[in-house]
């Protein structure tokens, strides 16, 4: 059996996080799988080093709009095949998802859009929620242990944020972005984090620039890793890594037992 590391982070800007030391943590943290979100760059924009970091397969999803979403997979072992995009353009032209076949599994990397402040894109990111929960379901259905990971940009329950009274009517934890992870759960995929840690509060992954938010732990758990629940037996732990810097985000990650 190996036990592999998958580390999910979104960056907010690979090329700043690159000037504050991403390629050392990097070298350090030494993930198996590492998904990015929130890129903000194509790869030819990138020195050679990160956009192709030594030991790991590369593979980039840029948006059409420049500076702007973006995903990254860098993995250990070459997957079997990678997939950009849902299939859907006016989602695709974001950027915002890699799918990685690999023998015993299958991820799916993922930069699910913010609702914007005046809560004019809501009506797009649910429609986002529907089309990736699709995709998903498909690939469960020719077999495959479906994981996916990355930015959600909502917190699930209230434990999921430091103050959910004042964020009801907040994209991020509108009942109708909740809700959709609520349906996720009752068609059989599990949060992996909740799933070890049921009752572990201040738990969070995402904290504003703003009023040192970090500082005082005010913050929302934002990133995920969901497994389906005929898949969690392979999955030994869940972490989230509040001390790594250099994002907003900080990244969170799944211990994964494989055969091979």
């Amino acid at each position: 059996m190996k036990n592999l590391s998958l580390i999910s982070w979104n960056v907010n800007g690979i090329r700043a996080g690159y000037k504050k030391g991403f390629l050392d943590w990097l070298n350090s943290a030494a993930p198996d799988v590492l998904c990015l979100q929130e890129t903000k760059a194509r790869s030819d924009q990138l020195p050679d080093e990160l956009a192709n970091p030594l030991g790991y397969h590369s593979y980039w999803h840029s948006a059409t709009k420049a500076g702007y979403s973006g995903t990254a997979l860098l993995s250990r072992e070459a997957p079997i095949s990678v997939e950009f995009g849902l299939g859907v353009k006016k989602y695709d032209q974001e950027g915002r998802t890699i799918i990685a076949e690999y023998p015993e599994f299958t991820l799916l990397n993922c930069y699910f859009p913010n609702g914007g402040n005046d809560l004019g894109r809501v009506p797009f990111k649910l429609g986002f929620y529907a089309a990736f929960l699709r995709k998903c379901e498909q690939l469960r259905a020719q077999g495959r242990t479906v994981i996916f990971c990355g930015d959600v940009n909502t917190a699930h329950n209230e434990i999921d944020l430091a103050r959910p009274r004042e964020n009801m009517k907040n994209t991020g934890f509108l009942p109708e972005e909740r809700a959709w992870i609520d349906k996720i759960i009752k068609k059989g995929y599990l949060d992996c984090f909740r799933h070890f840690y049921p009752d572990l509060e201040a738990q969070y992954s995402w904290w504003s620039n703003r009023t040192n938010a970090r500082g005082r732990n005010i913050g929302w758990r934002l990133d995920y890793f969901f497994i389906v629940s005929e898949g969690i037996k392979q999955v030994s732990d869940a972490f989230i890594l509040p001390e790594v810097t250099g994002s907003d985000h900080c990244p969170v990650g799944i211990h994964l037992r494989t055969k091979k």
